[in-house]
């Protein structure tokens, strides 16, 4: 076959539709074992610290791997940075959101990329130090599927170790969910426990508890924990309670059970209290009633927001199971870009669409199937075959 017909033919090939099993992830020979997903918000402050650090541990392993961040529609210069980040490292995943969804929707959306066998999960500000990851590894090397971590030392406010360690006992009776630390970013998570989050997503949970369920073999370690590299928390006062609301409502009935609980002993103390009223009007006269009228008033006040508390928890999960039956998304996704760990082939300049690939595929910006890939081998042979023939001629 000559030149001029091998052109045509590869300028009227059409790309074919990438393999699903590729798309996802599930290729044997090309899936990396290990994923880190990062989440970030307004953190360009801490991204050249993270990487800084989060890079020598990486090659010291001796798996495969890759990072996931996800761009929580941050408003600084946080996009910016991890773009300029992955020209200079390679094995980077970028994935931007179309508008802040909080960092639970992220970590989803980080999971919806991942594609190696362990996914490990941690905060960017530097408050889950990087070289706690191998504790972790070695955890998956040992057989358990989903890893916890306990932060030991922490570096927070008193107020907030206070919090978080009554709301955490709190939780763990009422849900019966065994995690001593909730809080903790740094956790690691297999590929079928993940897969299980995907294919089970609510519109509002806590992914550690949620891991939870999928898990067959979970075991929860000490890690260090090291200050705020730079910048503030983004969870306020309010997302926290928020949060362990979530928690409460999302892994468990036990408040609504409570509330029947509790909705007894009130009726019951408020017919005691009318039957005592009865007693003592018709004892002492109408004189007492008066008297009295402000402690019926402190009664009736209890009552009422007794009440409103009630239709409130109510109203909680009523709203969920309203959000569950709209089906919407817990995230967007606006684009996503991967980096390969190396350049493996130079672009060349024809315009053919196997050569117009195998640039995309130097850039790390497409995916492909089998046979696509096979093609850009092909060229690449083809190309380095030609280059040598020139030589030798």
């Amino acid at each position: 076959m000559n030149s001029s017909s091998t052109s045509q033919k590869a300028d009227s090939f059409e790309p074919e539709t990438p393999d699903p099993a590729i798309s996802q992830g599930h290729d044997e020979d090309s899936v990396p074992s290990l994923s880190i997903v990062i989440p970030m918000y307004n953190e360009e402050a801490n991204i050249s610290r993270l990487f800084s650090r989060l890079s020598p541990v990486l090659e010291g392993l001796p798996e495969t791997w890759e990072v996931v961040c996800i761009n929580d529609g941050s408003g600084d210069r946080t996009l910016e940075l991890l773009l300029e980040e992955a020209k200079r490292r390679k094995g980077l995943v970028v994935v931007n959101l179309a508008r802040n969804f909080g960092q639970h929707a992220a970590v989803m959306a980080g999971f919806s990329q991942a594609r190696g066998q362990w996914i490990i999960t941690m905060d960017a500000d530097l408050q889950n130090p990087p070289e706690e990851i191998p504790k972790i590894v070695e955890q998956f090397r040992k057989g358990h599927d989903l890893v916890g971590s306990i932060r030991k030392a922490r570096q927070d406010s008193l107020f907030r170790k206070m919090a978080s360690r009554i709301t955490n006992r709190l939780i763990t009776r009422i849900s019966g969910i065994s995690l001593r630390d909730f809080g903790c970013m740094l956790r690691g998570y297999s590929r079928e426990v993940v897969r299980g989050i995907l294919e089970n997503p609510e519109y509002r949970t806590f992914i550690p508890a949620l891991a939870t369920f999928f898990a067959r073999n979970p075991v929860e370690i000490e890690v260090e924990h090291e200050e705020r590299a730079a910048g503030q928390s983004k969870y306020s006062l309010l997302k926290l309670l928020s949060l362990q609301l979530d928690l409460m409502t999302g892994f468990s009935m036990w408040p609504l059970r409570i509330l029947f609980f509790v909705g007894s002993i009130i009726a019951v103390l408020g017919l005691s209290s009318a039957f005592l009223i009865v007693v003592l009007r018709l004892y002492y006269g109408p004189d007492w009633a008066v008297q009295g009228v402000f402690t019926l008033f402190a009664g009736l006040f209890f009552l009422v927001g007794c009440q409103f508390f009630a239709l409130g928890l109510l109203g909680e999960y009523i709203g969920r199971i309203f959000q569950a039956v709209r089906k919407r998304p817990p995230f967007i996704l606006d684009w996503v870009k991967r980096y390969l760990k190396c350049s493996l082939f130079v672009p060349m300049a024809s315009d053919s669409w196997d050569e117009r690939c195998l640039s995309r595929f130097h850039q790390g910006e497409a995916r492909f199937s089998r046979t696509q890939v096979c093609k850009i081998v092909r060229v690449c042979i083809q190309k380095v075959y030609v280059d040598r023939t020139a030589a030798v001629g």
